[in-house]
């Protein structure tokens, strides 16, 4: 069920605007709100509103718990410009262009079988089964280990891969 709030005409540029709903998007309602909350942006206000008005939505038309759903998608588009002017130097004028945000916020439930998915088990190369390649790990640590998995045991070749010398 997709629950839908705008918030058109808010008057701070889409570009701002889209640093705070980029980190909102795709969180629970719950994150998202204690995020907006502890945010210092001055678009957190706005988006939190709009947040709390999709969530009352979804309560009072849907009868949906708040702790069930999530933010599908989040979309901030640009508004009108508003066109002022500034006198400057030697009686002339620049524009000064005040940008406007259309903001739209999906809500969706979260599904009960999205929580237990199966883990995918990586596939198996078959090109370097086929062929006989033999994959080497690489340890987390050390590149001794690694010449060793190589089979470079000699003190010259070790001593080619280190960056300083002992």
């Amino acid at each position: 069920m997709d629950i839908k709030a705008k918030l058109k005409y808010l008057r701070i540029a889409p570009r701002k605007v889209r640093l705070v709903a980029n980190a909102v998007r795709g969180e629970n309602v719950l994150k998202a709100r204690t995020f907006l909350n502890f945010t210092v942006k001055r678009a957190t206000g706005p988006i939190l509103k709009l947040l709390n008005s999709a969530i009352a939505n979804a309560k009072n038309n849907h009868s949906i718990d708040e702790s069930n759903l999530y933010i599908s998608e989040i979309m901030v588009d640009q508004g009108q410009t508003l066109k002022r002017w500034m006198p400057r130097a030697r009686g002339s004028a620049t524009q000064i262009q005040k940008k406007t945000s259309h903001i739209t916020l999906t809500l969706n439930e979260i599904k009960k079988s999205a929580k237990t998915k199966k883990k995918k088990e990586g596939k198996p190369d078959v090109i370097s089964e086929a062929v006989g390649i033999k994959k080497i790990e690489k340890p987390k640590w050390g590149r001794e280990k690694i010449s060793q998995k190589i089979g470079l045991e000699n003190k010259a070749s070790k001593k080619m891969f280190r960056r300083k010398s002992i």
